[in-house]
């Protein structure tokens, strides 16, 4: 990592921890539903964007903090800019079953949390 240590790393990780509120097992779970598959913009394969980051997710959340790698490190914060920037966009009324509200839960995030 390129002018930082330990402290960056470690504030990544907090903020990360706080962006995504959902456990890997309920990320799972979401992103074998039609609804997480559906969310987000298609990357050219056929899977979004949020789709992909979100199987990277579950596995950044089963790994522990010291086998993280920068690419990791790296992702995370992309997960919490994405986060921040998209919860702004908050529609009104009810987001239950909005692709707003998928399209975080694809990212980790449920804002019904």
């Amino acid at each position: 990592m390129t002018g930082g240590g330990d402290g960056d790393r470690d504030e990544s990780v907090r903020s990360f921890g706080e962006a995504v509120n959902m456990t890997a097992g309920e990320m799972e779970k979401w992103l074998g539903t039609p609804e997480s598959r559906d969310a987000g913009q298609s990357d050219g394969s056929g899977e979004s964007v949020g789709h992909a980051s979100g199987r990277r997710i579950v596995a950044l959340l089963r790994t522990r903090k010291a086998d993280l790698t920068d690419d990791d490190i790296a992702h995370m914060r992309k997960v919490v800019g994405y986060v921040h920037r998209h919860g702004k966009q908050r529609p009104e009324g009810d987001i239950t079953d909005t692709r707003w509200r998928h399209s975080l839960m694809n990212w980790g995030h449920d804002p019904k949390k």
